[in-house]
């Protein structure tokens, strides 16, 4: 969780992820974003997100991120 929390943090540094329920309602996070957070999670967690994963639903707080992380294999 703290490693996700960073991660995001590195992208929208401007933006407090630890208060927020939902990052794209919010703004926190645009298509953009969400593409170099799955490069991110990928590369730093060795996983593969399949495409059809990359939904606003998985990237909405941080537990979907986890719940996301640990479908595709990774550790959390």
């Amino acid at each position: 969780m703290e490693k996700v929390l960073r991660i995001l943090e590195e992208i929208r540094p401007e933006f407090d992820f630890r208060n927020s329920n939902n990052f794209i309602q919010n703004g926190f996070l645009d298509s953009f974003d969400i593409i170099i957070l799955v490069t991110v999670l990928e590369e730093s967690l060795n996983i593969s997100i399949n495409g059809t994963e990359i939904i606003p639903e998985n990237f909405k707080d941080i537990e979907a991120i986890n719940k996301l992380i640990l479908k595709c294999g990774g550790i959390a």
